[in-house]
């Protein structure tokens, strides 16, 4: 994007265009008011509110900018048809607003988006077609295609329209909450974070707007440090929702003029937290849209008033399986060890009655007679995974076992 139509769009009155754009979604989208989340403000002894953008129409907040991009499509460009590249959220916020509008639309996905997200955008009448092994690929086939075909192009982020959009958000929060001093917003391309803080800084400029990511995608947080957009090599992280290599020209602009603050988040602490929030809220939540829950163990302070975005709810069943088993790892809410026992009668029922005395739930194990660190040594090898009440509750049942003269190796 050339700099002189950043700078236009720099200059102009972000909170009315805003507003335009609350009015053009009226009546499209849901509301999502807010909850007190009081798990959260116990554990880090502040008020901590989330932002359910996971129960917006077609699942996240998506469908904010992708209607708002083309409600606003000149009627020329509207019958020409849209075309869009999404590995999921952005796929059926333009394909929903696209059907809503009466226009075709052409989704561009990797081939390995899980057949879940496909389904979905096809329900809303999108074609869908699987092209490149990573999003750059299906970007690139879908610009291509946009000039063969004369399709008007919607950019997930890199849009004045879109950031608009995802703007809204910022004005609902300040009518939800009074006196809020955060906002922690997952940074992608930084369409959200961008439209967030357009609204927020323009009407109350003293909240600090503050991103955050996983430490496999620190694109915009790399390029705000350097003061130029950063590129990366490569992304890696479960978080694909803001697996962006590059932000965009527009967004990087803006968060270099409004955003207060990046930081970083864990793999470890994306599952845990996709395990808490559908634990102590019932909320099924994407591995992008905790990131900002995440985030807390960096910002939170006694006092502060907090607002965590949540910022979608697309998650696939296997997915979000492997995700749980791995949160409650983390947690220390499984715990699966070994343990090498004299080949004789009454050792199992012996480890048995410790972990019983001690509170473990057995889930699994397996007695092999026919396996041990030494074949020739006459021991057994168990193995057993045990539910668990945390890394203290752990640690007992461990120094229980090793009292009790067994040599315990942990597995996870």
């Amino acid at each position: 994007m050339e700099k002189q139509l950043i700078d236009d769009y720099l200059a102009q009155d972000h909170a009315a265009d805003i507003r335009k754009a609350a009015e053009t979604l009226h009546g499209v989208i849901k509301p999502t008011p807010p909850i007190r989340s009081d798990f959260y403000s116990e554990e880090y002894d502040c008020e901590v509110f989330i932002k359910p953008e996971h129960l917006q129409t077609t699942g996240s907040f998506k469908i904010r900018g992708a209607y708002n991009k083309i409600a606003n499509l000149p009627e020329a460009e509207l019958a020409r048809g849209v075309i869009a590249a999404s590995a999921g959220n952005h796929a059926q916020g333009v394909a929903y607003s696209a059907k809503a509008r009466g226009t075709n639309a052409s989704i561009v996905m990797p081939n390995i988006t899980p057949l879940l997200k496909v389904d979905a955008t096809k329900s809303y009448g999108a074609e869908v077609i699987l092209h490149g092994d990573v999003y750059d690929e299906s970007y690139s086939f879908a610009i291509d295609m946009a000039q063969r075909q004369n399709l008007v192009f919607v950019h997930p982020f890199d849009d004045y329209d879109i950031v608009c959009g995802q703007g809204t958000i910022g004005l609902e929060l300040l009518d939800e909450i009074e006196d809020i001093d955060e906002i922690l917003v997952p940074i992608g391309g930084g369409g959200l974070i961008g439209g967030i803080a357009l609204a927020v800084k323009a009407l109350k400029p003293e909240i600090k707007i503050i991103g955050v990511v996983p430490e496999g995608a620190t694109s915009m947080k790399i390029s705000l440090e350097e003061g130029r957009i950063n590129r990366l090599a490569a992304v890696k992280t479960a978080a694909e929702g803001v697996a962006v290599r590059q932000p965009g020209d527009l967004t990087f602009a803006i968060a270099q003029k409004y955003v207060d603050g990046v930081v970083t988040v864990s793999e470890k602490d994306i599952m845990e937290n996709v395990l808490l929030t559908l634990e102590k809220h019932k909320f099924v939540a994407e591995t992008a849209g905790v990131i900002p829950l995440a985030g807390l163990k960096k910002r939170a302070k006694p006092g502060r008033r907090i607002v965590c975005l949540m910022s979608g709810g697309n998650i696939d069943t296997v997915t979000i399986s492997s995700i749980i088993n791995q949160g409650m790892i983390s947690r220390g809410r499984i715990m699966c060890f070994s343990v090498e026992l004299p080949d004789r009668p009454g050792q199992l029922v012996k480890v048995a009655t410790l972990l019983a005395d001690n509170g473990a739930n057995v889930i699994e194990l397996e007695h092999n007679q026919f396996k041990a660190i030494d074949r020739y040594s006459n021991k057994v090898l168990l193995e057993v995974t045990v539910e668990t009440n945390g890394h203290g509750h752990i640690k007992q049942v461990l120094d229980a076992l090793e009292d009790s003269g067994f040599g315990v190796t942990r597995i996870y």
